[in-house]
């Protein structure tokens, strides 16, 4: 049995470096898209059996050229994680129309365009799955979030789409909101009053996602919510 390859799509510090972790220690080949520099050599250093590739998820052809080359490398793609996300936080008055765009661009635009390029693997295998990260601003729409809202609601509209069609070819398509700010060394600086209780755990958060790439098809999850148990919704 060949050994099973997880792309994930915006990796870095906290969510991307624990998801790489959890499914390199369940037998995965990882294969890690990283846009900015300094994360490229931060996953190097974390990760060194890992494969890493510099992509900007809003350019069509460093997608392609990256995909390209991870199934000449690598091998088919099993599952897709897909982490990326960016936005400029403001109201309608603050914001520019380029804002929103690049906001979607990232968001929406590059996580269809990163499932079109592991379709092909997916579906000659029968099988397969597809994580996308989201977020609250999903579901509403925030005064300061008009970028931010918009991009991930087209997401996880885009996802829901993408679940009901690809669901009865094997293909599981799945959405997890995560409500809360992440523990990592730059969340920690801009907030140094929270406890440990504020944050969520990256590790335990990669847990809960590997546990939806391994579903029995009988029972898959499409939107799943994941918290600090003190966080107020």
């Amino acid at each position: 049995m060949s050994t099973p390859i997880c792309v994930i799509a915006g990796a870095g510090p906290g969510n991307g470096l624990s998801f790489a972790r959890k499914f390199t220690s369940e037998g995965h080949r990882v294969a890690l898209l990283a846009r900015q520099p300094d994360n490229l050599a931060l996953l190097r250093q974390h990760l060194p059996n890992a494969s890493v590739y510099e992509c900007d998820v809003t350019q069509a052809p460093q997608i392609e050229t990256t995909f390209t080359a991870i199934g000449r490398e690598l091998g088919p793609v099993n599952t897709l994680i897909y982490n990326a996300g960016a936005s400029a936080f403001g109201s309608l008055d603050e914001i520019s129309a380029a804002q929103l765009e690049a906001a979607w661009r990232v968001n929406t635009w590059g996580f269809f365009s990163c499932v079109k390029q592991v379709l092909p693997d997916l579906r000659e295998a029968g099988h397969g799955t597809v994580i996308v990260i989201g977020a609250t601003a999903s579901l509403r729409g925030g005064e300061k979030f008009a970028a931010f809202a918009s991009a991930k609601g087209a997401q996880h509209n885009l996802a829901q789409s993408m679940a009901r069609h690809l669901g009865p070819e094997g293909i599981h398509v799945a959405y997890v909101i995560i409500d809360g700010a992440i523990d990592q060394p730059r969340t920690r600086e801009f907030l140094p009053d929270k406890g440990d209780e504020f944050f969520l755990n990256p590790d335990h958060i990669a847990d809960a996602v590997y546990y939806l790439a391994e579903q029995p098809r009988s029972a898959w999850t499409f939107e799943l919510d994941l918290r600090p148990f003190k966080e107020r919704w």
